[in-house]
């Protein structure tokens, strides 16, 4: 498969999606304040950005609110609160996982909601039920995407019957997820082909969700978006779980496109990020490094970090015994 186009390209099917407050919300628990959520939705519409992900539509059975921001929700006037009826180009998105929200009694019909897509997160033995709820979006009048995550640790088999189911289904995107952080620009490549390949006879999107624990994020973003991949992944300031993800101040400014400007973004940096950077860890460092090498999830490298551990040595040997 060729590549798409080269360093000077403008390509016109490229969606930037920020999903600060929802990846960047695992690391503090989604405290974030109404005013840092609208300033940077302002941003976002200034920076010329295509999707903005408010956070999780998760199930108060499962969740406690008394434990969790207001993002972990994302119920539809606290949307408003920030948006208003989102008069702005850019959409709105949220995602659900798969087992973790109720999402038949929580989604209100596209007409009744600023909510303009549902981005369904699953692991690859739950696609199936994935579908189930990308059906039900889609009768609600919802765009969805599906995102497969760890999908280091599925086999080819796997990953093509999930394939050839969703691309017999309604989803508009389906999400190569670097949930480990594991991969690197050659196969994440050769995976992308794959993906492509799979939906080339629909018109259906791929997109890409990159985790920077062995400091790929852009590198695997700009790898997948050579051959293709059309719906990108990004955060300010690369802020999300563990060694967070693609930043998108660096996406901004790599792609040529004139829609997009990284002036206002380097303003909410600034104002906002470099301050809660300060008080909120993220990041690459060595215990992610570790556990994206091994293709393991980072459970045990954030156990590490809160536990403002060094020593990094001891660390290791302890993965390589339990690997």
């Amino acid at each position: 498969m060729a590549r798409r186009g080269n360093l000077m390209s403008v390509r016109h099917d490229i969606k930037v999606l920020d999903c600060t407050i929802r990846d960047g919300g695992l690391c503090n628990n989604f405290e974030f304040s109404d005013e840092f959520v609208r300033e940077l939705y302002k941003t976002n519409v200034k920076c010329g950005v295509d999707y903005m992900e408010f956070g999780y539509k998760a199930s108060r059975a499962l969740f406690n609110e008394e434990e969790h921001g207001k993002w972990k929700f994302c119920e539809e006037e606290d949307l408003r609160a920030i948006v208003g009826d989102n008069i702005s180009d850019m959409k709105i998105s949220v995602m659900a996982d798969v087992g973790r929200c109720d999402y038949k009694t929580d989604f209100l019909p596209k007409e009744e909601s600023v909510i303009d897509m549902v981005r369904v997160a699953c692991y690859i033995h739950q696609i199936p039920a994935a579908i189930e709820m990308i059906e039900y979006f889609h009768e609600l009048g919802y765009e969805t995407t599906c995102n497969i995550m760890a999908i280091s640790q599925a086999n080819d088999a796997q990953i093509d019957e999930a394939l050839s189911m969703l691309a017999k289904s309604n989803v508009n995107v389906i999400y190569l997820v670097d949930s480990y952080g594991s991969l690197y620009p050659e196969n994440a490549g050769d995976l992308i082909k794959k993906y492509l390949k799979a939906v080339e006879d629909t018109n259906k999107q791929i997109g890409f969700h990159a985790h920077n624990n062995q400091n790929l994020a852009f590198a695997n973003t700009i790898e997948t978006l050579s051959y293709g991949v059309s719906y990108l992944d990004t955060t300010a300031l690369g802020m999300g779980r563990g060694a967070g993800n693609c930043a998108t101040e660096l996406l901004l400014g790599f792609l040529k496109n004139p829609k997009y400007s990284l002036y206002s973004l380097l303003t909410f940096i600034e104002k906002y990020m470099k301050p809660l950077r300060a008080e909120v860890e993220w990041g690459f460092d060595l215990q992610y490094m570790f556990t994206g090498q091994l293709n393991r999830h980072p459970r045990e490298a954030i156990a590490f970090t809160d536990e403002k551990r060094t020593d990094y040595c001891e660390f290791y040997k302890g993965l390589l015994e339990n690997d």
